[in-house]
């Protein structure tokens, strides 16, 4: 890194020896070898939520004189294979997923962070379970920037108080509540499984929830790298447990047919409605997009925690999001992987709405609503934390034959038949 940059990068308040580590003590020219100044970043994050990805990487830019140069795509899974295989890898990718990053440090394409940052200060930037899930062969390969909190229910207070509903804490609560909703003549739950070429996904979150809080976190590591099949136990219980809500004709608004046939992001609507069609629904932190623009946050509006099942087991946190790593090893990448482990850039995309950071440092002061504060209150508190299951596995039972199985069980495929069909298109090698 050039010594300009590396005094501006001090008003960030990185200490000087986390700096130094990041250039290997060594300062570089473009005669000898250096970068142009540049970052190169790919990426899927586009549109509304590109601009606030910008707006979180300017003190960077600004501090340092480093232009990151970011190409956002919604082909993210196929360009960046055929960029790499061509010899013109981004500095940096925003992966969405630990999945395909996992690919490219096996195969020895990505650079390890822990060769230019102290793990001491990763450690102290993330939990265990966020370094975890960076972590491939024992190597700690990216940063994580951006979290989906998966495991909330969606409701709406004012239709709660005037029923008198309460919030439930925990399974038997949620299930009573449901049940005293349906005692009333309505409906407890908006679901709603369509979504093109993916529909079914929302359901495999659905089992993936449960497998947290019924066989727990060392079990549901077991499912998702086939240590265990498909089809075992443990995966048949969680799934038959989500068919007693999804199955039950008097929970879900439209039944089956308009559980399998209701776009995801048009479900939530129904706790908005006069009188509402229904009052909890289960989805991730993103759905806020989706609300009625007369929704407000913490009036109309709200989340909790899907309750634990198992007490062993606590509430766990099912999560998705954007972790960054390194293609090439530059004194600018270097620096800006660097500036990514600090709280700046995560308060203010934060400040800004619709994210929520995985940062410990960050403050819950900076969100900009009490459903963000709740959101990140509730990642900041778990004890167990793991990523969308389906995202960890291979693309064609992930992304296929786990997709396409829950719309087979939610139409009336029986549950065995479901698991086997799974279990049989894991791949052999």
């Amino acid at each position: 890194m050039r010594k300009r940059h590396l005094s501006k990068v001090l008003v960030l308040g990185l200490s000087m020896s986390f700096l130094a580590a990041c250039n290997g003590g060594q300062q570089t020219t473009e005669d000898e070898g250096g970068s142009n100044g540049t970052v190169t970043v790919l990426g899927v994050v586009v549109g509304e939520q590109q601009e606030k990805l910008e707006a979180a990487l300017a003190p960077f830019e600004a501090e340092t004189n480093i232009d990151v140069v970011y190409e956002g795509t919604d082909a993210f899974a196929t360009l960046l294979p055929v960029r790499v295989e061509s010899g013109d890898a981004p500095d940096v990718a925003m992966f969405p997923q630990p999945g395909l990053m996992t690919d490219f440090a096996a195969a020895g394409q990505l650079i390890p962070i822990t060769t230019f940052l102290d793990r001491a200060d990763l450690e102290t930037a993330f939990s265990d379970d966020w370094l975890t899930l960076a972590t491939i062969n024992d190597e700690l390969y990216g940063v994580w920037f951006r979290a989906s909190v998966k495991s909330l229910v969606w409701y709406n207070p004012q239709a709660f108080t005037a029923k008198g509903y309460a919030v439930p804490t925990t399974w038997d609560e949620l299930i009573a509540l449901s049940d005293r909703i349906v005692a009333g003549g309505e409906t407890p739950w908006c679901l709603g499984l369509e979504s093109g070429d993916a529909t079914g996904w929302v359901g495999t979150d659905w089992v993936e929830d449960i497998m947290l809080r019924t066989a727990g976190p060392a079990v549901y590591d077991q499912w998702i790298t086939h240590e265990i099949p498909f089809n075992s136990e443990p995966v048949k219980a969680a799934l038959e447990q989500f068919g007693d809500i999804v199955l039950n004709p008097d929970y879900i608004s439209g039944g089956t047919v308009g559980a399998i046939s209701t776009p995801f992001g048009d479900s939530i609507l129904g706790l908005f409605d006069d009188p509402p069609r229904c009052y909890l629904h289960r989805q991730a932190s993103f759905i806020a997009s989706f609300l009625p623009e007369d929704v407000v946050p913490g009036e109309n509006v709200a989340v909790f925690s899907l309750p634990g099942i198992d007490p062993e087991f606590g509430t766990p946190v099912l999560v998705a999001g954007d972790v960054f790593g390194m293609f090439n090893d530059t004194p600018e990448a270097r620096a800006f992987m660097a500036y990514l482990t600090t709280p700046a850039g995560h308060e203010i995309w934060a400040s800004l709405g619709g994210f929520i950071s995985p940062h410990k440092n960050v403050s819950l002061d900076v969100y900009p609503d009490e459903v963000a504060r709740q959101q990140a209150e509730i990642l900041a508190n778990a004890e167990i934390v793991r990523f969308d299951g389906s995202d960890m596995m291979p693309g064609v039972v992930g992304t296929g034959t786990f997709w396409s199985g829950i719309v087979d069980y939610v139409g009336g495929d029986e549950v065995d038949s479901v698991l086997t069909d799974i279990e049989s298109s894991w791949p052999t090698e």
